[in-house]
């Protein structure tokens, strides 16, 4: 069989999908739209189709006329049964790659990459022994954080829809269905389809930090309880095995969250809503622990008569308040039947369940998870003692680990807000104490006062003053954090991050704070209940995060603080505003330099360094495959130690779906060993010869983006005019404002809505502009020699890989042709062809050196996967694309009807579906 051959065939069960979506979706338009709509819109799809195909040179230019003369009805039509379409598409690609997945491990073939499996084999290979694997879990910590920025246009009830569609696929694929089954199962797609067909796509109000808590911890409901217990537990299994003896896992991996705990920018963020996100997430923990109860209720059935119980059981058991008449012969159900009660009484005082249950007996609630953990133990412990070893390594045993990961309160919150506002409470704090005149210190002095404040046990903040809004509102949130602390535990909020960190004062104006309310303090005894973390976002801030950190570890009293959390401190790096600073080739750079800096800094003081990435979906704002992007950090920066954040879409793209959901969590554990643990694995290029040449290369680069965006004149309304920037913020995304503060700057947008804005026209600018400028002028210098130095980096150095292949990814997204067209709506044209023509040229530069360096024929050409989902999807964003243009210049005309705005959103949503890592 040819190759062609072999991947037609492993393709055809997602051609498959494919057309029976695109069947069904097209048999419910046109049974709701009518005839003529529907045909109309067929007609455009095979238009389109040969446009991007090339088969028929005429297809563009009826293409246009086609759509351009579409009336707003049938635009409208046009434009959801295309975004339907990506968004359906998405959906049985992940199956498809989950289908792949499984038919590799029942073929037996080696493990796929990214697998638990496949990395224990390649540390094996690399001579890493058992034991080491096993001390760095014990001192490991790896989280995907969810944060609350907002790129994601779906609703929740759509994704519900979108869920339904994947379940009703995985049915058809997994089972052998009758006639009959297989017609119930169309039927039930139809039905999907058709509500999908009838509910609005977009939001007719703006979110609230409340529905964001709510959207944040369904997936928590739909995966990660369900999938981390059971990652845990494999694991456990597989090293037990490799090990040769029983192997018990510490909890090292979590899943954080910023959502009800971000204030940075968001002025809805206060300490009642950080109360009750930690309140909902609680509920979400306790109900499902009470779920899981109920179903061990219905499955350890087992007879005193037949087994005999150990004391703990059989006391936990007589300690039920249920008759015994019903269940009194059947001890474990009895015990688990008190275990369920007393979680029901814990959420009914905690507050979190709002409902009565009238089979919950009473019983005394839990003082903490631990107390839930020992009950489910002596459970577990008696099952073990009567050979049911087999029972309590099932359900009870993922639930222990749930207890443990999760407690009582599900995720960890970071609280995040700007330095900028630490600055203001505390120079009214010290205004109103009668002390010094903060801002105007110079950085010395601020320190000296800081640390005098941090040992003084006199409070700075008086019951009795009187403060500003702005002061109030920060104390409540300090407030808040101690009070959720006393009641979940440490570990509910245990990081504070400080955006715009540019000086030592900036982290420890926080400690202050925190002393406030007893989170830390030095005096009388040292206690940190609180992670202190600097976040270090633009380029220049970036070029001093380790001389900053060298400082503020110079400081006795910091290293107290720091011994005091297990002597780990964790720093922030960000990769969106760096990127919206100085470019990706720059950014990309000063991050790795950055990190390589700080690693010598933690390294000589003997303090455990763990890095936080700030990544958004796109590439723009760090995004691209995380496996390659762990492995490409440079050397001991990595260490077991890393966070990672999760933006937008890319959570629902992630974790919406179960198995892909857990493939994502074990590609995070499986890069983080990998990249901790190398063995005698190869040493990648990375010296002091190559660091010059991208020290040269990031300068040029950084040169020109900067001459193009902050030195040309008029760019910013060439950025405003050519991109649906203006439209994004009504699109009712997140609770947080687009910008800042309320100015034309670009500095001051945030990078967001800067990424989201160039990927809507096609241009994906943040994700490779000045690259080229950069690499076509070394080429003129260096010639051959200097592209064999290219090619070479490429293929050995994994910084410059990934670096490159996610460019190649953004270019093979972008589109000039069409991005051509959204220079229209530029009101001066000899701004818009005098820009536009400066982006086009340096965006084939970029192509032409990419192209060189990879030695590809063509974008993509060494990934077939993605190039053929692009090839599906072009057909349906290509028109959307136009079709928002010319929605744009008539809303931007005047016609300010609402049904205009909604289609412009509607091209939005869409566009976002068919790239998926838009933000």
């Amino acid at each position: 069989m040819s190759q062609l051959e072999t991947i037609a065939d492993k393709d055809l069960p997602l051609a498959r999908d494919l057309d029976l979506l695109a069947r069904v979706l097209a048999d419910t338009i046109r049974e709701q739209t009518g005839a003529s709509t529907a045909d109309q819109i067929n007609a455009i799809r095979d238009l389109a189709i040969s446009y991007v195909e090339g088969t028929d040179p005429a297809a563009g230019a009826q293409l246009a006329k086609s759509l351009s003369s579409l009336d707003l009805p049938n635009a409208v039509a046009l434009v959801r049964a295309f975004s339907y379409f990506s968004h359906l598409s998405n959906i049985a690609e992940d199956l498809h790659h989950n289908r792949r997945r499984r038919t590799h491990k029942i073929n037996g073939s080696d493990p796929q990459r990214g697998s638990i499996s496949d990395v224990i084999a390649r540390l094996s290979e690399r001579e890493v022994k058992p034991s080491e694997i096993l001390n760095l879990l014990a001192n490991t910590l790896i989280a995907p954080v969810l944060t609350a920025h907002p790129t994601e246009v779906k609703r929740k009830t759509i994704l519900d829809c979108h869920r339904a569609v994947a379940e009703l696929l995985t049915e058809r694929d997994r089972l052998p269905m009758t006639p009959d089954e297989q017609k119930a199962n169309q039927e039930a797609l139809e039905r999907v389809l058709l509500t999908l067909w009838q509910t609005r796509e977009i939001r007719t109000f703006k979110l609230t930090v409340q529905d964001e808590i709510e959207n944040g911890s369904a997936y928590f409901r739909n995966t990660f309880l369900h999938e981390l217990p059971r990652l845990y537990v494999d694991l456990e299994d597989k090293l037990t095995e490799l090990a040769g003896q029983d192997v018990q896992l510490s909890n090292f991996i979590h899943v954080g969250s910023w959502i009800g705990g971000d204030r940075d920018g968001n002025p809805f963020v206060t300490g009642e809503v950080l109360r009750y996100a930690v309140s909902r997430q609680s509920g979400v923990a306790l109900d499902y622990y009470y779920q899981q109860c109920q179903k061990l209720e219905n499955e350890l059935s087992m007879s005193a008569r037949i087994v005999q119980v150990d004391q703990a059981l059989q006391q936990l058991a007589d300690s039920a308040a249920e008759s015994r008449a019903r269940k009194g012969e059947e001890p474990y159900r009895m015990a688990v039947s008190q275990i369920r009660a007393r979680i029901f009484a814990t959420a009914t005082q905690i507050g979190t369940f709002h409902h009565a249950l009238h089979d919950v007996a009473r019983a005394e609630p839990y003082t903490s998870a631990q107390e839930l953990a020992v009950d489910l133990a002596i459970v577990a412990n008696s099952l073990k003692a009567h050979g049911a070893t087999k029972l309590a390594g099932g359900r009870l045993r993922r639930l222990q680990r749930a207890v443990s990961v999760f407690g009582f309160y599900l995720a960890p919150i970071d609280m995040r807000q700007n330095s900028g506002i630490h600055d203001k409470v505390i120079a009214e704090l010290f205004e109103k104490s009668g002390l010094e005149d903060y801002l105007a210190l110079n950085e010395a002095s601020r320190r000296t006062v800081l640390l005098r404040e941090l040992a003084s046990p006199r409070p700075l903040i008086c019951p009795y003053v009187e403060y500003s809004e702005l002061t109030q509102k920060e104390i409540d949130i300090y407030r808040a954090a101690e009070a959720m602390q006393s009641r979940y535990g440490e570990d509910v909020l245990p990081n504070y991050i400080i955006s715009n960190c540019e000086s030592v004062s900036d982290i420890l104006e926080v400690a202050v704070l925190m002393n406030e309310v007893g989170l830390i303090q030095l005096s009388p005894v040292v206690v940190a209940k609180i992670n202190v973390i600097p976040l270090f976002e633009t380029i220049p801030d970036l070029r001093g995060a380790s001389k900053i950190m060298s400082e503020l570890f110079a400081i006795p009293q910091w290293r107290q603080i720091v011994n005091g959390r297990a002597n780990v401190q964790e720093v922030m790096l960000g990769y969106s505003d760096s990127n919206k600073d100085g470019g990706y080739l720059t950014s990309n750079w000063e991050l790795y330099k950055a990190e390589q800096d700080l690693v010598k800094v933690f390294d000589e003081t003997g303090i455990t360094m763990r890095l936080f990435h700030g990544r958004g979906g796109t590439v723009g704002r760090g995004g691209g495959p995380a496996y390659d992007a762990v492995l490409a950090q440079p050397a001991g920066s990595v260490n077991g130690q890393i966070r990672v954040t999760e933006q937008g879409e890319v959570i629902a793209a992630k974790f919406a779906d179960r198995e892909v959901g857990r493939r994502n969590l074990e590609i995070l554990l499986a890069a983080t060993l990998e990249a901790s643990l190398p063995g005698k694995a190869a040493v990648a290029i990375d010296d002091a010869a190559h660091h010059a040449l991208l020290e040269r290369l990031s300068l040029r680069a950084y040169q020109a983006y900067r001459d193009l965006v902050y030195a040309t004149p008029d760019f910013v309304t060439y950025f405003r005019e050519a991109t649906p920037i203006g439209e994004i913020p009504n699109l009712n995304i997140g609770s947080r404002p687009a910008a800042r503060k309320a100015t034309n700057s670009i500095a001051d947008l945030r990078a967001i809505p800067w990424v989201f804005s160039w990927s809507q026209c096609r241009l994906m600018l943040p994700g490779w502009y000045g690259f080229g400028t950069a690499i076509s002028e070394y080429l003129a210098e260096s010639g051959d020699e200097g592209l064999a130095t290219l090619r070479q980096l490429y293929q050995s150095w994994p910084f410059f890989q990934v670096t490159i292949s996610n460019m190649e990814m953004v270019l093979a997204k972008s589109d000039i042709a069409i991005a051509a067209r959204y220079t229209e709506l530029v009101q001066d044209q000899d701004l818009a062809k005098r820009i536009f023509g400066r982006i086009k040229a340096e965006w084939q530069r970029a192509v032409d050196a990419v192209l060189a360096i990879t030695n590809h024929p063509a974008l993509l050409g060494d990934n077939p996967t993605l190039a053929r989902s692009l090839d599906n999807r072009l057909p349906y964003l290509d028109p959307l694309n136009h079709l928002q243009v010319e929605l744009l210049k008539r809303m931007r005309a005047g016609d300010e009807s609402e049904e205009v705005a909604h289609a412009v959103h509607l091209t939005i949503n869409g566009i976002a579906a068919g790239l998926r890592n838009s933000g």
